[in-house]
């Protein structure tokens, strides 16, 4: 087999949504359904002004019929589908937690979240999904910022510093990254800031400033400096160590997600003599963790800086049967295709908005024996599978998982096999 394939090296990139966050309609939809309508009483006193938790107005075991009821109402026509498998402690479960700041009209510091499909901010000291160890770094800035005589940056008049507030968790090894999003590159008293803030959290391993001057709906500009530790963190998934930076995608719940990949592991049925292609592969954590039952993995992902940390992870975990490239999946399933290269299994796990029609008919043309497809949104996967099994496959096994508890997104993985036509 080709260890380096020539259309590997093309650096092309597409664009495709990303977001998680649930629309307006679907907070709507989850407070007005009749089959969630429960009097039960919210725990967050900022349930409905804020929007991000759609279903905290039902008791958690009610939370997962309703999302085992809509599983099976958008997929059970392929298969039958296998009981959700729930938390066993439901809160501050989010290992990633972003802030976003503002001067109120009383010229108040406020950090919080925007208002689902808004651009107010709800001001949030304690988040009952958000990790507590970063809700109170936060808590801690907003703090600094006055002590500092800093301002949040101002949209309109493009004056001020900061914009947002980005902290990640390791989960099992506790290492804990801040980033300072700022709408200029001036940075008053930084080595200053930055040592008051260690002070108080010595934990922090690494704090990082990211530039952001540009009238957009992105947190993270393209400039970065560090201002201390290694600019990265380290964790453990599936017994794989994790290089994260602070634009690369990582699962925001690890307690599922260990649930989650190990069950796409048994889907998978790997046996050491399979090539397998890990699609939209982020900074590599499904292709390393079936690497070490699979003969080779290819992984595939537009975004330069998560190939970047990829490439570091399997050198990280002394992984040498996977490689990552930067590229178009699609593109270069063609391209396998006709090469006449075999590959056995294909990972997709795109992102809320499903995969393309070029993709889906690549995949087709490249006739792996086994997919699969993981999916933060079972309506766009409902598509996809419409089309996979119109196109030689069928879906063998469905498991939905609450990745995301409290809020109207569910997590599925499904196992799709060849039928030979």
């Amino acid at each position: 087999m080709k260890q380096n394939p020539s259309y590997l090296k093309k650096r092309k990139n597409f664009s495709a949504p990303s977001s998680r966050k649930a629309s307006a309609s679907a907070v709507s939809a989850a407070q007005t359904n009749p089959e969630t309508v429960s009097e039960f009483t919210p725990p967050c006193p900022l349930y409905r002004r804020c929007g991000g938790c759609q279903l905290q107005h039902m008791p958690y075991s009610q939370q997962l019929k309703y999302k085992q009821n809509k599983v099976e109402r958008l997929l059970k026509s392929f298969h039958g589908v296998s009981p959700i498998i729930g938390m066993e402690n439901p809160f501050h479960y989010r290992n990633k937690v972003q802030a976003a700041f503002r001067m109120d009209q009383k010229k108040k510091i406020i950090s919080g979240v925007y208002q689902s499909s808004s651009h107010r901010i709800v001001p949030v000291d304690n988040c009952l999904i958000e990790d507590k160890i970063a809700d109170s770094i936060i808590v801690t800035i907003r703090q600094l910022l006055k002590s500092f005589k800093l301002v949040p940056f101002d949209e309109d008049t493009g004056r001020g510093f900061l914009r947002h507030v980005l902290v990640k968790r390791g989960f099992s090894s506790g290492q804990i990254m801040v980033v300072l999003v700022s709408g200029s590159p001036i940075f008053p008293a930084k080595r200053r800031f930055v040592e008051a803030l260690l002070k108080i959290h010595p934990d922090i391993t690494t704090v990082l400033m990211n530039i952001n001057p540009h009238h957009t709906s992105l947190v993270l500009g393209d400039r970065e400096e560090i201002l201390y530790g290694p600019g990265f963190i380290e964790d453990t998934l599936c017994g794989c160590t994790f290089r994260i930076s602070a634009k690369s995608f990582y699962q925001i719940n690890l307690v599922q997600t260990e649930i989650l990949y190990t069950k796409a592991m048994e889907f998978a049925g790997l046996t050491g003599s399979e090539t397998v292609i890990d699609a939209y592969c982020g900074i590599g954590t499904i292709g390393l963790i079936a690497s070490r039952k699979a003969k080779y993995v290819i992984g595939i992902e537009s975004n330069r800086e998560a190939v970047r940390d990829a490439i570091a992870n399997a050198k990280r975990n002394a992984i040498d049967n996977a490689r990552f490239y930067v590229g178009d999946a699609g593109e270069c399933m063609v391209q396998m295709a006709e090469e006449k290269m075999k590959v056995d299994l294909v990972f997709m796990d795109p992102p809320r908005a499903g995969s393309d029609l070029p993709f889906l008919s690549s995949v087709v043309t490249l006739a792996p024996k086994k997919i699969v497809y993981i999916s933060c949104n079972p309506e766009t996967q409902q598509r996809d599978l419409t089309y996979l099994t119109q196109h030689g496959y069928q879906v063998t096994a469905i498991q939905p998982v609450d990745m995301f508890p409290h809020t109207d997104h569910v997590e599925t993985v499904v196992q799709i096999q060849k039928t030979g036509k």
